[in-house]
């Protein structure tokens, strides 16, 4: 049963970009219906929600936009869209304003009411603000009750499965979803539409994001052809907890705070092993500091679980306890004592550089169609500084809204969607159901071991070619691979069939952007080619999904700002970017 309902705007998503957005398009156009659908349940699920360490925002002391911007750049080893990094920075300032006056988050604040900054890797100033370690509860709680005090309509448990063009091919017309408390499909029509799904790298063994996350957002893009930048740039957070196969928390991030508290890293043995790797030990970024951790692990000084230690007693157990409270009872749930002893941590897949290629007023090439929060690119580049990812959703979330409440109340009658699509694509959605049932989680296993071994925190042309048979041949073992009898409502199996296939999709682009990219810049390293190329020839990847396969291409970036070896700031140097914690 396919059921058809119409709206101005859609949103996918209810993260901090989703939520923002929706607040700002109603803001501007009032009189529009708007519609907010959501694969989990509202202010439940996503990533902002798990966001502990901060917001980076120039506010502080000696900091400046162009200081923020530079930072930004620097970190992403001059690889991002300079435009978008530079809108990234800007805003940033009047939307913690706006969080604050308007929607009503309390950050924490020093004795004289001005907000505290804590240091953040590769920042040259302290920069986050923060609400304790749970910056990400207070948005989201806040955001929500704004977003509920208002005529928007929810669709909430509902996946969206395929973005619909038109007829012509040249629009969006809407969105196919699956209602999965009632088991049906919704056609939704729409006249702009937000793709906000968020990132989520669950395709590796060990990861942070919601369980929920399979990169859904980009596999409906690239199934429809649209462009995607960045596809090797997954970011590892080096603190993951690592409490063993018994506990659903491991790779749940121990934030980067903890480092920049003046936290150590120890191998197995006790030993504090970071300044082999790079002069400023644990001081120095996160994809310096993963390759620091995974190097150990290779070398087998390991511990007990396989990673590594990070302790903190050594700062003070009450003022670690106070400091990071969220933290401390997370561990202490996993039997850790994060204030006083050891936590066995390991690099987790944590944060998707890559995305849809967009403009910085969250424009995409196919009109209607509008990205942001992380399933877009372009103002990362090859590593996120901790505190830009909420920073990114909001800012961005604020435009789309903006710009799609314009865009929907000047477009007229709304597109016929192409029914040969919804056809094809329900009937890629039912597929499970016509074959035989079988294990859908071991094939969810075996993913997460390829692309952990093969594409993971440091890679090979070898490796991501073996990787690459692996993954087609995976994806092929679950086309054959089927859920049961036929039923839609609530059937979790079906869902993790779905979310297998939008990972293994992804997960294939990864690597084929991972081939292509023979260099080593920032997230993506190649042991083969571990030379990072030079910067004034630095170039992003595109990929594509054709009929014939997927395409990877390399375009220049366009340094529209700044060139490389220049700055905005007197006096400013690259490598005190990597100083600070």
């Amino acid at each position: 049963m396919l059921e058809r309902i119409d709206t101005d705007i859609l949103i996918l998503g209810a993260g901090g970009a989703g939520l923002v957005a929706a607040l700002h398009a109603y803001k501007g156009s009032p009189d529009l219906k708007l519609t907010i659908a959501v694969k989990g349940l509202m202010g439940k699920c996503g990533c902002t929600r798990m966001v502990q360490g901060g917001y980076n925002v120039a506010l502080g002391p000696g900091d400046s936009i162009e200081r923020h911007f530079m930072d930004t750049i620097v970190g992403g080893k001059w690889l991002p869209h300079q435009e978008m990094a530079w809108k990234l920075c800007e805003t940033a300032v009047t939307r913690v304003q706006e969080l604050e006056n308007e929607i009503g988050c309390f950050f924490d604040r020093e004795d004289d009411g001005s907000l505290h900054h804590k240091a953040f890797a590769g920042q040259t100033v302290d920069r986050t603000v923060h609400k304790g370690d749970l910056t990400g509860i207070e948005i989201i709680n806040r955001l929500m009750e704004q977003v509920l005090a208002l005529p928007i309509q929810r669709l909430e448990e509902h996946r969206a499965l395929a973005l619909i063009p038109n007829r012509a091919g040249d629009a969006l017309a809407g969105v196919l979803l699956s209602d999965m408390r009632r088991g049906t499909m919704r056609l939704v029509r729409a006249k702009a539409v937000l793709l906000a799904t968020g990132g989520g790298p669950s395709m590796y063994r060990y990861h942070t994001p919601s369980g929920e996350k399979s990169m859904d957002g980009l596999a409906m893009a690239l199934r429809l052809g649209l462009p995607l930048r960045d596809m090797e740039m997954v970011q590892f957070h080096p603190t993951g907890l690592l409490g063993g196969k018994d506990t659903r928390m491991t790779g749940t991030v121990l934030e980067e705070g903890l480092r920049g508290a003046g936290g150590h890293l120890l191998d197995g043995n006790g030993r504090r092993f970071m300044f082999d790797y790079d002069e400023h030990g644990e001081r120095a970024t996160r994809d310096i500091v993963s390759r620091g951790i995974y190097a150990q692990m290779r070398s087998g000084h390991t511990t007990p679980h396989g990673g590594v230690y990070i302790s903190m007693g050594h700062l003070g157990a009450d003022n670690v306890r106070n400091k990071f409270r969220g933290m401390v009872k997370r561990c202490a749930d996993c039997g850790f004592d994060l204030a006083g002893g050891r936590v066995e941590v390991v690099p987790t897949a944590h944060y998707f550089m890559g995305g849809l290629v967009c403009d910085p007023d969250t424009t995409t090439e196919l009109p209607g169609l509008f990205v942001a929060g992380e399933d877009a690119s372009g103002m990362h580049g090859a590593n996120r500084l901790g505190g830009n990812g909420v920073a990114n959703s909001t800012v961005f979330g604020g435009v789309a809204g903006e710009v799609m409440s314009a865009y929907a109340a000047s477009a007229g009658l709304h597109q016929d969607p192409d029914e040969t699509i919804v056809e094809a694509e329900i009937s890629r959605a039912l597929h499970p159901f016509s074959k035989k049932p079988g294990n859908v989680n071991s094939l969810r296993e075996e993913l997460m071991e390829i692309m952990w071994d093969k594409v993971g925190v440091i890679r090979t042309a070898e490796g991501i070619k073996r990787g690459l048979g692996q993954i087609r041949q995976l994806k092929a073992e679950l086309l054959e691979t089927g859920v049961g009898e036929f039923n839609t409502i609530f059937n979790m199996t079906w869902n993790d069939w779905l979310n297998l296939q939008s990972l293994t999709e992804t997960s294939e682009m990864i690597a084929q952007a991972a081939l292509s990219r023979e260099n080593s810049r920032g997230a993506h390293y190649r042991e083969d080619f571990p030379h990072p190329g030079e910067l004034d020839d630095s170039r992003f990847t595109l990929a594509r999904s054709r009929a014939d396969g997927i395409t990877v291409k390399q375009e220049a970036v366009v340094f529209s700002i700044i060139q490389p070896g220049e700055s905005l700031i007197e006096g400013y140097h690259e490598s005190a970017a990597s100083t600070r914690k």
